[in-house]
């Protein structure tokens, strides 16, 4: 199974022509999108598939997933977050499911122990083979038991266009990676990032 993940800037990032070029180029059999906007919809009418969108509350944009085969999603597991006044609306992981195996769509939180805690949820809210994929907000190493970090290694993202860091990741429980790579970031200030797993 190849699966790609993107966050694709959701005020003048990747355009939707910029996206289905990926997906013709890489053929993955899911794509999941952070800061998706209704704009990007608009993917089945370019290249048919099926689409799922999981709005966040006050936001333009949310999370995304698309397929050429047909997808469901679960209920979103919602995440830990922080009560500070004026602080980012509350987060859940969207869950599709492609056979046995769970995949989540995250957008975690930058707070370096918050996104840790969100991490931990949703090891402890799925079972079997399970796939963590998204823009992780996370410096440094990211350690959860029973997963392995299989996502390239190389930085997604440049802050201000300056400072790389490695964003964009993918941890898996019970899947084995053979192949993970990081393509151009187009319009977006993200790379996407693309998995095979077994």
């Amino acid at each position: 199974m190849k699966i790609s993940s993107w966050n694709l800037l959701h005020r003048s990032g990747a355009t939707v022509e910029e996206i289905a070029y990926v997906l013709e180029t890489e053929k993955p059999d899911l794509l999941l999108m952070q800061e998706a906007t209704q704009e990007t919809s608009r993917l089945i009418n370019v290249l048919g598939g099926h689409y799922l969108f999981q709005a966040w509350p006050g936001k333009r944009y949310g999370m995304a997933a698309w397929s050429s085969e047909k997808i469901k999603s679960d209920e979103p597991i919602p995440l830990p977050h922080s009560t500070l006044l004026g602080s980012f609306p509350k987060r859940s992981a969207q869950v599709i499911r492609m056979n046995d195996i769970t995949v989540t769509n995250v957008h975690l939180s930058h707070g370096q122990v918050l996104n840790r805690r969100q991490l931990s949820r949703i090891a402890d809210n799925t079972n079997g083979p399970t796939v963590i994929m998204g823009d992780f907000n996370a410096i440094g190493p990211v350690a959860l038991r029973d997963f392995s970090d299989v996502g390239p290694k190389a930085p997604t993202h440049r802050a201000q266009k300056l400072v790389p860091f490695r964003l964009d990741r993918c941890l898996v429980r019970k899947l084995e990676c053979t192949d993970a790579k990081i393509l151009d970031t187009f319009g977006s200030d993200h790379h996407p990032i693309v998995v095979s797993l077994k």
